[in-house]
Formats: C-alpha cells, sequence, structure tokens
C-alpha cells in the first residue's frame, strides 16, 4: 500500500512538471484565440459560399482549385464537417469557448469554473441543434445532419409533443443552471411594475386597537396594508394610535414601500451583511488569483521518507501460530481452575505478536474475585512470566488470562508504517505505536490525546517507543506541519535528530545546539514555549477562531492579513526523553511551565511527551497526571510504579522488550512496541537532512532569565528609534512584553527586547517576572509624555 501511495506521489510530481509554464501558456492561448477567429469567419463564409465549394471537399490534395470560403479549402472542409454533418447554426457556440479559453490563458486567468462553461456550451450546442431540427427540419443547414437525425429519433419514440416537451424542459435546466434565472424573482418584477401603475390611495382610517375582539375587524379591512406585496415584504408592522409625522425628504430610506401607517427601517442590519460579504468576497478574489495558501511550497520538492530505509527485522509479515502450544497452554488453565472447582464453560484463544489472550467463560454462579485471586497459581502451573489476568474484559462477557509466547515474534516498524490503517489515517498527528494482542496495528492521534506521559523500567522499550513515535510522524507530516523540540539530558540517545534541524526542530534564538542538553535551557525553552503560546492564543483571539485548526484553515483561505501578524502555525511536540533528572536538578521551574503548558497548549497545537525510568510520586506529581490522560507504561519493577503511571497494577507484570500498555483515560490496552533501530533512524535522518532545507530551525521566541535583568542605564542618545513609539504602544495596551512590541511594530526579538530594558531604564515597566508581562509603571499617555519631556529637560 505504501509503494502504491508513492508512486501516486510520483505520479503527482510528474504530472505538475508536465504543467505548461507561463511562456507557453500565453502561445497556446493565442494558439486558441487565431483557431477561434479562423472558424469563426470559415462558419460564417459557409453559409454564403457552401454549393460552389461542396464540389471541391473531394479535390482537397489538387493545388490548382481553389474554393471562395474565406479560408479556402480548409475553411471550406472544416466548415462543411460542423456546418452540414454536425449541429449547424449551433456550431458558433465552439468558436466562442475557444476564445473563452485562449483568454483565459493568455491572460493569465484562474481556470476556475472554465469546464462548467465547456460542459455547459456543448450542452446548447446539443439543444440547439435539435431545437432547429424541430422547428427548421425542411432547412437541415439550420441544425445540421446531427439535429436532424437526433430529432427524427426522437420523433419514433417519443412524437413530435413529447420532442417539444423535451426542449422545453432543457430549456428551462439551462436557463435556470448557466444563466441563474429565478422564476420567483422574475413574478416580483412584474408585480412591482404592475403596482407602480397603480394610483397611489391614501388609507380612510387607521385601526387603533390589536385586541382579539378587533381580529376579525381588522382582517376584513382592506386598508389595512395597501397591496399583497406589503404583506409579504413588511412583516410584523404595526399601525400606531396617535398620528403619524409624515416623512421629510431629507430621512434616509432604504426603499420604496406601500403607505402601511409604518416605517421599516433596515439600513444597519444590511450595512452589517455588506460588510460581512466585502470581507469574503475580497479572501474568494485572492483565492481565486493565488490560490489557497500552500505552507509547503517553500519546500515543495520535499520527498518524504520511504519504506526501504526500514528494516523487516526477519518478519515474514504474519505470526506462527504453534498449535501444540496452545493446547498445553489451555489444557493447563483448565485443570489448574478445575483444581480449586472452577469449572469452564467455554474458552477462546487470540493469537499475538508476543502475547496470547484466553478468553474464558466460567461456569454459573463461579464468583470472579476467586479467579482473580488465583493469578500466581496459573502462572506456577504454566511456568510463564507475566502472567495477566483481566476480570472481566470491559465490553466482554468474558475473563481474560494473558500469556507470554515461547517465540515471540519482532514486530517491525516498517509493518505498522506500510499498514493501511496508518497510511489512510485521517489524523493530525498520527502515531503507529505497534500492535494488539489481535495483531491489529494501533493507530492514535497525537493532537488528541493530548500529551503522552511514558514511563518504564532501563531496558524496557521506553527509547524505542519515543523513536516509533517520532518516526511515525517523520513519514507522515511535512516539514511546514510540525516542528519538534528535543530534550536529552543523557545527551546519547536523540542525537540522531540533529540532521534534520533545519527541517523539523525548534530552537531558542541563538543556540547552537537544536537538541537541549543543558538544564538551564530546559528552562529557558518552556519559559519561551509558553510565551509562544501566549503569541499564538492572542493570533486565535483575533482570528475569532477556537482552534489551530480552524486557525490554518482560515489562513490557507487567505482571510487572515498577515501585515497584522497572522502567519501558519506549525504544530510543536515538545520531547523529554529523561523527565526525573529535570525535577532533580530543577524541580518547580521545569514543573511549572510544564503544567501551564499541559493546561493550556492542547487548542494552540503544542503536545508534550514526557518519559521518564522513574516513575515515582515525587517526579509524576499529580498535577502532571491530572494534564496526562495518556499514558504509556513499559514493565517497572513494583505494583507501585504501576499505580503511579497507570492509577492500576499491571505493568509489572509484563515481559520486556517493547511490551507495553497504553490508556487514554479509559481502557487499558496492551501493545507490543514497534521495533526501529538506531541504524533505521540515521538511515531516515540522512534521507531527509540531504535534501534542501530552511535557512534555520524554527526559531522560538526569546526568553529572557532572570539573570539577564537589566539594572542598566540607559542614556537618552544610545535608545532605540523606535523607544517612543514602543513606550506608547506598551502605555496603551498596559503590557510590558517584547512580544508585543514585536508584534505591534514588526521588530525582530532581540531588539525588542533591548528596546525593553531602555523601557525598564526609563522606569516605564517594571522589571523582570519570569514568563509573566512586565508591569507597566505609567498609567496614560499624558503621563509618558510628561515623564519623557522631563527626562529631555535635566538631560540637557
Amino acid at each position: 500500500m505504501a509503494r502504491k501511495k508513492a508512486t501516486k506521489t510520483r505520479t503527482k510530481k510528474k504530472a505538475s512538471r508536465l504543467r505548461p509554464s507561463k511562456q507557453n501558456k500565453v502561445i497556446l492561448g493565442s494558439l486558441l484565440i487565431l483557431i477561434s477567429i479562423a472558424l469563426f469567419f470559415s462558419f460564417i463564409s459557409f453559409y454564403l459560399n457552401w454549393q460552389s465549394d461542396q464540389s471541391l471537399l473531394t479535390e482537397f490534395a489538387d493545388r490548382n482549385r481553389e474554393a471562395k470560403n474565406l479560408l479556402n479549402k480548409f475553411g471550406a472542409s472544416v466548415s462543411h464537417f460542423f456546418m452540414f454533418k454536425g449541429f449547424g447554426l449551433a456550431s458558433f457556440i465552439l468558436p466562442v469557448l475557444l476564445c473563452l479559453s485562449g483568454l483565459y490563458l493568455f491572460l493569465g486567468i484562474p481556470r476556475k469554473g472554465l469546464t462548467s462553461k465547456w460542459i455547459w456550451g456543448l450542452v446548447m450546442m446539443i439543444w440547439t441543434s435539435i431545437g432547429l431540427g424541430f422547428f427548421a427540419a425542411e432547412s437541415p443547414l439550420l441544425g445540421g445532419q446531427i439535429g436532424f437525425e437526433m430529432n427524427d429519433f426522437l420523433q419514433d419514440y417519443i412524437g413530435k409533443i413529447g420532442v417539444l416537451l423535451l426542449l422545453l424542459f432543457c430549456l428551462v435546466v439551462i436557463l435556470v443552471r448557466f444563466f441563474n434565472f429565478d422564476p420567483q424573482e422574475f413574478a416580483r418584477a412584474l408585480n412591482r411594475g404592475a403596482t407602480a401603475l397603480v394610483p397611489e390611495r391614501k388609507p380612510k382610517a387607521v385601526v387603533t386597537d390589536l385586541d382579539d375582539t378587533d381580529s376579525e375587524e381588522e382582517t376584513s379591512n382592506p386598508i389595512t396594508l395597501a397591496s399583497e406585496e406589503a404583506e409579504e415584504d413588511a412583516t410584523d408592522l404595526y399601525t400606531h394610535k396617535t398620528d403619524i409625522p409624515p416623512v421629510t425628504p431629507e430621512e434616509p430610506s432604504t426603499e420604496e414601500l406601500p403607505d402601511t401607517g409604518s416605517e421599516l427601517k433596515v439600513e444597519v442590519e444590511q450595512q452589517a451583511n455588506e460588510e460581512e460579504e466585502d470581507t469574503d468576497v475580497a479572501a474568494q478574489k485572492l483565492v481565486d488569483n493565488f490560490g489557497e495558501f500552500d505552507p509547503t511550497l517553500e519546500l515543495s520538492k520535499y520527498k518524504f521518507p520511504h519504506l526501504d530505509l526500514l528494516d523487516t527485522h526477519g518478519a515474514s509479515g504474519g505470526i506462527t501460530i504453534n498449535q501444540e502450544e496452545l493446547e498445553e497452554n489451555k489444557d493447563k488453565i483448565v485443570n489448574t481452575l478445575k483444581n480449586y472447582k472452577i469449572g469452564i464453560a467455554q474458552i477462546k484463544a487470540t493469537i499475538g505478536p508476543t502475547v496470547t489472550l484466553y478468553e474464558i467463560v466460567p461456569e454459573a454462579g463461579i464468583r470472579i474475585s476467586r479467579i482473580k485471586n488465583l493469578e500466581d497459581d496459573i502462572a506456577l502451573s504454566l511456568a510463564a512470566l507475566g502472567i495477566r489476568i483481566i476480570a472481566p474484559i470491559p465490553g466482554k462477557g468474558t475473563i481474560g488470562i494473558e500469556v507470554p509466547n515461547k517465540k515471540p515474534t519482532i514486530v517491525s516498524m516498517r509493518s505498522v508504517i506500510a499498514s493501511k490503517k496508518f497510511q489512510q489515517a485521517e489524523m493530525q498527528l498520527p502515531i503507529a505505536f505497534g500492535k494488539t494482542i489481535s495483531n491489529e496495528t494501533f493507530v492514535v492521534d497525537l493532537a488528541k490525546m493530548p500529551h503522552l506521559l511514558m514511563a518504564g523500567a532501563t531496558g524496557q522499550g521506553k527509547s524505542v517507543g519515543l523513536n516509533a513515535i517520532l518516526t511515525s510522524l517523520l513519514y507522515k507530516k511535512h516539514p511546514a506541519e510540525v516542528k519538534f523540540i528535543l530534550v536529552d539530558p543523557k545527551k546519547v540517545e536523540l542525537t540522531l535528530y540533529n540532521k534534520i534541524e533545519r527541517h523539523f526542530l525548534a530552537k531558542l534564538p541563538d543556540t547552537e545546539e537544536a537538541i537541549i542538553t543543558d538544564n538551564t535551557k530546559v528552562i529557558h525553552t518552556l519559559n519561551s514555549l509558553c510565551i509562544e503560546m501566549d503569541n499564538r492564543y492572542e493570533l486565535l483571539k483575533s482570528a475569532l477562531v477556537r482552534n489551530i485548526a480552524e486557525y490554518n484553515t482560515k489562513f490557507k483561505a487567505r482571510k487572515l492579513n498577515p501585515n497584522e501578524g497572522h502567519r501558519y502555525l506549525p504544530y510543536i511536540v515538545l520531547v523529554i526523553d529523561e523527565f526525573a533528572d529535570l525535577i532533580m536538578s530543577a524541580g518547580k521551574e521545569v514543573e511549572t511551565p510544564i503544567a501551564r503548558l499541559a493546561q493550556l497548549a492542547r487548542a494552540i497545537g503544542i503536545h508534550l511527551i514526557i518519559a521518564t525510568q522513574r516513575p515515582s510520586v515525587n517526579v509524576i506529581t499529580g498535577i502532571i497526571k491530572a494534564n496526562f490522560p495518556a499514558r504509556i507504561a513499559f514493565r517497572v519493577t513494583s505494583k507501585i510504579d504501576s499505580r503511579t503511571i497507570l492509577d492500576t497494577q499491571g505493568a509489572d507484570q509484563l515481559i520486556g522488550r517493547g511490551d507495553m500498555l497504553y490508556t487514554q483515560g479509559n481502557d487499558i490496552v496492551r501493545l507490543q512496541c514497534a521495533f526501529v533501530d538506531t541504524p533505521e533512524v540515521a538511515k531516515i535522518t540522512d534521507y531527509i537532512g540531504s535534501q534542501r532545507a530552511y535557512p534555520d530551525a524554527h526559531l522560538l521566541p526569546e526568553y529572557e532569565g532572570e539573570d539577564s535583568g537589566t539594572g542598566i542605564d540607559y542614556s537618552i542618545e544610545e535608545r532605540d528609534s523606535k523607544f517612543r513609539d514602543a513606550a506608547e504602544v506598551v502605555v496603551t495596551a498596559q503590557q510590558g512584553s517584547a512580544s508585543l512590541i514585536q508584534r505591534k511594530l514588526k521588530l525582530g526579538y532581540n531588539r525588542a527586547g533591548r528596546i525593553i530594558d531602555q523601557l525598564e531604564a526609563a522606569g516605564i515597566v517594571g522589571p523582570f517576572e519570569g514568563s509573566k508581562a512586565r508591569q507597566v509603571l505609567v498609567s496614560d499617555l499624558a503621563s509618558l509624555e510628561h515623564l519623557l519631556n522631563n527626562e529631555t529637560k535635566s538631560d540637557s
């Protein structure tokens, strides 16, 4: 399936190369225009000279003979084909369509709607030809041979009346679909014309009461509404008991209505609708002229990784069923339960890559707790590691006993990437974790999680799981659509992804390495992400949307102005490989921004993946757990660790080597994690890194730590040229932040940061307060002007 998709992708790219260039469009357009002109004159000349030119049709190759057609023998032949053997007079529609197509190409007009014009043009040719063949059957040159023959054919089956009715029906279809004819609008126009001819009559009486007792008299009074039109158009008009003041000529009127004793004003509503329509029309014109915004255009030739970069790891694609092992385990389970006087009514086995699930239905009257308490006894009888009992299986009336296979099958990353479920996944951030016990590929959407917590003892598959997540996204998303922030305190796990820094990675400005290994830079990066989150929420607020998907859709449709700070927002995925080390060294400085991101960052496309090998309560705190509903547990050493990560036991009974439990707040699913080896990751990153990339990694907002506070007294001469403008922006908004100055004055972040320092030195904003905006110390613009003038006087 993946090869088919790759072939389709290559076919699309070849097709895009075959599209005509701008110069070729001009040449082709001029050719079509000239051909249409030639056809038009040859058709006109046909009706003047067709009798004399008919004898030359068989002597086309004779150079001594000359036709009277304006285009000589070519014109005589072409016009004979279209006018006599074809559609007759209706053939004049053909040069019109050709000329229209030529103008579209020659002038570079977007070809939206041109296909429908051709379809309806051809429909009108056929209808006109049949119509002329019906009404002018004695003049075959008018309808052409096609019109005559089709009319004769239809009359043999439905008669003349039937043909006439069919032509009328087709005429209605053409008028309504192509010319947008509205019979109701036509009737209203006639009604307005008739009403204009009737002399205006003033009402002789005014209805003064709307009580139910007078409803009958009011209904029968012909003076209440001046005409039927007023009754339809001016609904909910009420008469007044007092005298009605006359309308003066200066008073605005939106449309002329019959004298009904009250005035209907709809100006405000119409203006609001017109403004909305103008905005939509302007956006539609941009889309028509330039097409939707394509975020992948800068790297339009980017090639996604192919399947050959991944290994099969010796897997044949299926699971080998050991019937002898199945029967042996079944007998041991049945006999063990029978020893404790627990009868089984039914047993069924589901074979997975590493674990087989035996579903049993106990006899009536057997308590589930009795079977659950026999977990260790069943494990002893089977002599197997990692027996896990699910009592009962959610959604089923059975009890599950998971037994590890003696010869587990490796689930390769290639097999899950190539699966139909992953290739056709309509998800924002699809991740293929591996396969379930029933050997089905398990694919989830990181955007829906929205954050993921991973835990497992050393060597149980945690790093492989992170590589599986990153590989899934690399195989599915374009560099313009997603960016990674990789935190690797161990400095060895994620170093291979350095090769795709300018494609997929994000980092702080003025940072050499994109993969973060220093704890101080981790704190700065997390706080920078909080600033990015706040900035994105401001963009969503101004765009009147609720999430990143709606925002990007609106931006692609060119309904958001980049001059106002709007931009395409890629998804940002933060991956922390060893969270326990950060908590030990930084504590609250790390936990606070992570908790804030976990609580708020879902809607604006920032997602967190945190992994740790020590799932203790002082590492995975209550605040962290509350905001990470999606969790993965590899094998851990104790039931306490299992309850810490999953809120239930079971992770301590896994068999390791990628065997894992996944939950998203409800059911727990046992999976075998897909295996992707380090050489495979190296080949993928080499393949991506060798392609054309962006000039730099995706830059996050600049963050100033507490040690970067100013305390420097800038002199007036050293101030930035935009200092006064920035001061007015900050005082007006009552918010002191570099991001605000950057957006409003369209400055770089470094320059905006220096201006903030100068504002602090001038006493306009307060000191740095972490991720919060600085306090503005000046209340209004008048106070600001007074402060700056005093500075100037004192300096002089």
